[in-house]
């Protein structure tokens, strides 16, 4: 396992190479597309496969619910792809230890936030042209999960962001420390368990169910959809980026920049260009 000073030092030369990833623009928009897409299945898995348990008030909604949706972010590790919310907390330590700006911490973390919308909003529209939730259990879990978010104020879609991001950004930095790929499988599945059956907010699954709604003239506006990104992303930052990598760095002793000399000791090595959060992680953790 990875000291914590290590696995800062992990995420510091991740978030060097999603910099270096955004030198070629639309890979890393077909990169953070994919990713959208594979949370878009994980909302879709988890209306099929607890709409029945919704429809008849059965109390293991949630907790099947959170089961499968754990298929969606272990998708995104395994594959391979950028996804904001876990870049909400590697970006701001890479900007931290130096590895990268802050002025490009930000931009390319806007760059994955709107790619992933836009692979999102891609995979809504096959979906619906499936049909499978045009009814029954699955369509009704669907309508009701977007009507729940719609009713929530602003300031509790922020802070299920915050708690949200809390657990996911928890189970990314853990994985990062751990050197088994079965561990990391099963402490990304405790993770998103967590946060799924708590009924917290997670921005790019929730632009999936948006755009569904939207494109399919649900009961939705798109002042609705605007309210959501802003309060559930701004939480998820604080959660990721705060609750998790500042609060994680300051234990390890790096909340600080490394000096000059430090810095390119980090990213001495170049990454793959295809390289993204979840991978290099794994990759730097098992050597």
């Amino acid at each position: 396992m990875l000291t914590l000073p290590e696995t800062v030092d992990v995420h510091a030369k991740a978030a060097h190479a999603k910099a270096t990833l955004s030198r070629t623009p639309l890979r890393l928009v077909v990169s953070a597309m994919l990713a959208g897409m594979w949370i878009g299945i994980g909302d879709v898995l988890m209306w099929s496969a607890a709409g029945p348990l919704h429809v008849d008030g059965n109390p293991f909604e949630k907790l099947v619910a959170g089961s499968v949706f754990a298929a969606a972010l272990t998708i995104v590790v395994f594959a391979g792809s950028e996804l904001a919310t876990s870049a909400m907390m590697i970006l701001p330590l890479g900007a931290v230890r130096r590895t990268i700006s802050w002025l490009r911490a930000g931009g390319v973390l806007l760059g994955i936030f709107f790619a992933n919308m836009l692979g999102a909003f891609a995979f809504a529209w096959v979906i619906i042209q499936t049909g499978i939730l045009g009814h029954g259990p699955a369509g009704e879990f669907a309508v009701d999960t977007l009507a729940g978010k719609i009713a929530h104020t602003p300031a509790e879609l922020f802070w299920r962001g915050v708690m949200c991001n809390v657990l996911v950004c928890v189970a990314i930095w853990a994985a990062a420390r751990l050197k088994n790929e079965v561990a990391k499988a099963v402490i990304i599945f405790w993770g998103v368990l967590a946060f799924i059956a708590s009924g917290f907010e997670h921005v790019v699954a929730n632009m999936t169910t948006f755009a569904i709604g939207l494109l399919s003239g649900g009961d939705v506006t798109w002042g609705d959809f605007a309210t959501n990104m802003t309060f559930v992303g701004l939480g998820n930052l604080v959660g990721g980026a705060i609750v998790i990598g500042f609060a994680y760095a300051y234990v390890a002793g790096r909340f600080s920049r490394a000096d000059a000399a430090g810095a390119e000791a980090l990213v001495e090595e170049p990454e793959p260009v295809v390289a993204n959060a979840e991978a290099d992680f794994a990759s730097a953790s098992s050597r």
